[in-house]
């Protein structure tokens, strides 16, 4: 048996390892590839992308594991049973599941292993990898404007702006620029219809060349009192054409090791998220609870007539009385209070809708970080009886059969993180969906290669179709 357990391992190790490498390379080469124009053409030197394919490569390694798990058990079961290697185990009266053993075994160390890379590892190599994308794409921080958002990395500058085109993306359209300098007047604003963005590159400064727009300013410079702000002068002109020079040498050489960002759930271990859930939880109670004692006094329910049973009545004027222009008033303004409580109510919503999703999505993290270092063993679970039912050894088949199992692993897994983080269903179960539906079918599989049947049992399906039909050719020769 030590001979059969040997040769099992040997005949799983040698695929395992050649798959889990391929599989990581190219899932490398896709997360360069999205991140390409960010690091393309800005001088960055090959050490630092060599760090950035590091992080990359740590971040794929929970993703490459379980496709390499089920691929290799597909093949290597598969070209055992193709060469009736588990036929003849099978006749020695070793059933598949003690066959297995010593993979079962070793699928649940690489589960262990899995989790402890998700856990401290994969955290890690998020945080790094994401500062160090944001650092190189301050490289060049014309680059690096966002349309539709305030960019505020560029020092003493914020500037927001509706679309970014043109064959270099240096054209702007709608262009917004708060000068937060503090050696300049206070509250400058400046507009434009249109932007360009012509600076060269390695200058120390990001020019723009505004057209059609205005410049706006009040003149507080030294007034310290309400009063004297309120009476402050204001300025504002239109201009054909305005160059704005920003000095962005302190960009320009950047750290690739600064963090900025800290508190992304990708960046958090399995304590970390717990406390962050708690952490957003009360906070997002008490906006509740604000938000609805707001509505209830907005609506005047603390004013409603309370119960008079058994007391002296209310008296309340009845509208009855009023006149008609009084009546036509109270209508007008009942209906612009109900309008104005219905705009805060679909605010509210909105605003409720992104807190929550912003909890759920730390919730669902946490769930689904557990559920996919258990994916290796799901998917072994679910590779092994296939590798042995359909008894096709080699990479072709059971490459196209590995891959088209993880899709709809992922799949199912993203449909169920998208459904917990809009509250449709817990994060609990968003986490673990792909795990629930997975799981059943691996047994299955299992059932049915330990009886020697199938993946399907077509007779099942046509027999009763034939019968159907034979009744009803009978029936029309009689």
């Amino acid at each position: 048996m030590k001979i059969l357990n040997r040769y099992i391992l040997k005949s799983f190790l040698a695929p395992f390892v050649a798959t889990f490498f391929i599989i990581l390379f190219v899932l490398i080469m896709q997360a360069l590839w999205l991140q390409f124009d960010k690091i393309a053409g800005k001088g960055i030197s090959v050490l630092i992308i060599l760090k950035f394919l590091g992080y990359m490569a740590l971040m794929m390694v929970p993703t490459a594991l379980p496709i390499a798990i089920l691929l290799s058990s597909i093949m290597a079961l598969g070209n055992m049973a193709e060469n009736y290697e588990f036929a003849a185990v099978k006749s020695a009266g070793i059933s598949l599941q003690k066959f297995i053993r010593p993979l079962i075994i070793l699928m649940l160390v690489l589960s262990f292993s899995n989790f402890l890379f998700l856990n401290y590892v994969f955290p890690y190599a998020s945080l790094k990898s994401k500062n160090l994308i944001y650092n190189m794409k301050m490289k060049e921080p014309g680059l690096a404007l966002v349309p539709g958002t305030f960019n505020t990395e560029i020092p003493n500058y914020s500037i927001k702006f509706e679309e970014k085109y043109g064959e270099d993306d240096n054209f702007l359209k709608n262009v917004l620029i708060y000068d937060l300098r503090s050696n300049t007047v206070n509250n400058k604003v400046i507009t434009a219809k249109k932007g360009e963005i012509v600076s060269e590159e390695g200058s120390r400064y990001l020019t723009l060349i505004l057209e059609d727009g205005y410049y706006a300013e009040d003149m507080i410079a030294n007034k310290t009192t309400v009063e004297s702000r309120a009476k402050a002068p204001f300025t504002k002109a239109h201009f054909d054409k305005y160059e704005v020079n920003i000095d962005v040498s302190s960009i320009g050489d950047f750290d690739p090791d600064d963090v900025k960002y800290k508190t992304g759930k990708e960046m958090l271990s399995l304590n970390q998220l717990d406390f962050f859930i708690d952490s957003l939880q009360s906070p997002y109670h008490v906006f509740v609870n604000n938000r609805a004692d707001r509505v209830y006094k907005t609506l005047k329910g603390n004013l409603l007539m309370t119960d008079t049973v058994g007391g002296e009545p209310l008296q309340a004027e009845i509208i009855e009385n009023f006149t008609d222009k009084d009546k036509k008033l109270v209508a007008k303004n009942a209906y612009i209070a109900a309008q104005g409580n219905l705009e805060n109510l679909k605010s509210f919503k909105e605003t409720l809708k992104d807190k929550r999703k912003i909890l759920n999505g730390y919730n669902v993290e946490f769930h689904k970080r557990i559920a996919f270092s258990i994916a290796c063993l799901v998917l072994f679970f679910v590779g092994t009886p296939l590798g042995s039912i359909i008894r096709k050894g080699g990479f072709g088949l059971p490459m196209i059969i590995a891959v088209t199992i993880f899709v709809i692993y992922f799949f199912i897994s993203t449909f169920g993180k998208n459904m917990a983080e809009s509250g449709r269903v817990s994060p609990f179960i968003g986490g673990w969906l792909a795990t629930f539906v997975l799981l059943p079918f691996g047994v299955l599989l299992m059932i049915r290669a330990t009886n020697d049947k199938g993946i399907f049992n077509l007779d099942a399906f046509l027999q009763p179709m034939v019968n159907v039909i034979n009744k009803i050719f009978k029936l029309d020769k009689k």
